[in-house]
């Protein structure tokens, strides 16, 4: 991919007026080019790196001060390979996390503000949806700040969403209290291959100005499936049994593939048995 136009060929030419210039900011080079990695040396990070790439996420904004965020760092080899074999297994497993060196769990904590509420003898009042909501988006922001810092680093990142795919027995094996769930796991370490850098959405159907606006997002998306598939095309296809081989195989068609069966459609199921209400 070219160097010299990271934004516009991510974004196609309606990002060209916003093109990084000469003695752009570091970080802003480093967003534009990254890319997530599943391939990785054998060394485990220093301990002492991660704990300091944890303290620079937790440095990162958080609702109201309420720092309703954990990370666990997953040090034992055999529970680390233990969770890797489960969230690897499945439809909705991935094998690559099988090789997984280093893993941590990002989680959301509603535990704590429930604890200082018994502390102070005060009724929690907030007891429904956004108490859920507010520990998940906490733990999210921390979680894209650690990729942040640990990139600066030259280390390799890449989200794990599977780790909602069995929150119970991840729960028990992380010993989980009530109101403290995962969100999103996260591989890191030394990159063994050179991320690709995806193509995203043009900017003008996800960045609106004033009001949100769609009146050009189904030709925007058709001209993104042929863009990206003229320069990156999918090297396999999801699903070709159930749903069979498609001769115009692009974006929108992997992505209507991929949520065309259930998925973690008991998340919620559990998410209410540690106590959130959701209404």
């Amino acid at each position: 991919m070219d160097e010299s136009h990271l934004l516009s060929n991510r974004f196609g030419s309606e990002a060209a007026d916003v093109e990084l210039r000469d003695g752009a900011p570091a970080v802003h080079v480093q967003l534009a080019k990254r890319g997530s990695v599943r391939k990785f040396r054998a060394e485990p990070i220093p301990e002492h790196l991660l704990r300091r790439l944890c303290a620079l996420a937790l440095c990162a904004p958080t609702k109201s001060d309420l720092q309703q965020r954990d990370i666990i760092i997953i040090e034992s080899p055999a529970l680390r390979s233990e969770i890797c074999a489960l969230l690897a297994r499945g439809r909705l497993g991935q094998k690559w996390l099988e090789n997984v060196p280093n893993l941590l769990i990002f989680c959301g904590n509603n535990r704590r503000q429930r604890r200082i509420h018994a502390l102070r003898a005060r009724q929690f009042a907030n007891d429904h949806l956004d108490a859920f909501f507010n520990a998940s988006v906490d733990a999210a922001i921390a979680l894209s700040s650690f990729v942040i810092a640990a990139e600066a680093e030259g280390l390799g990142v890449c989200p794990i969403s599977a780790v909602r795919n069995h929150p119970d027995r991840l729960a028990e094996l992380l010993n989980l209290p009530e109101y403290v769930f995962p969100v999103a796991g996260l591989a890191v370490g030394y990159p063994d291959e050179r991320p690709a850098r995806s193509m995203r959405l043009p900017l003008p159907i996800t960045v609106h100005h004033n009001t949100y606006s769609e009146h050009t997002l189904d030709a925007s998306i058709a001209a993104y499936d042929r863009r990206r598939s003229a320069d990156q095309p999918y090297a396999t296809q999801r699903y070709i049994g159930e749903l069979g081989r498609s001769e115009n195989y692009g974006w929108s068609e992997d992505k209507t593939r991929q949520y065309a069966f259930p998925e973690r459609h008991d998340f919620g199921s559990y998410i209410k048995r540690i106590g959130f209400k959701l209404d």
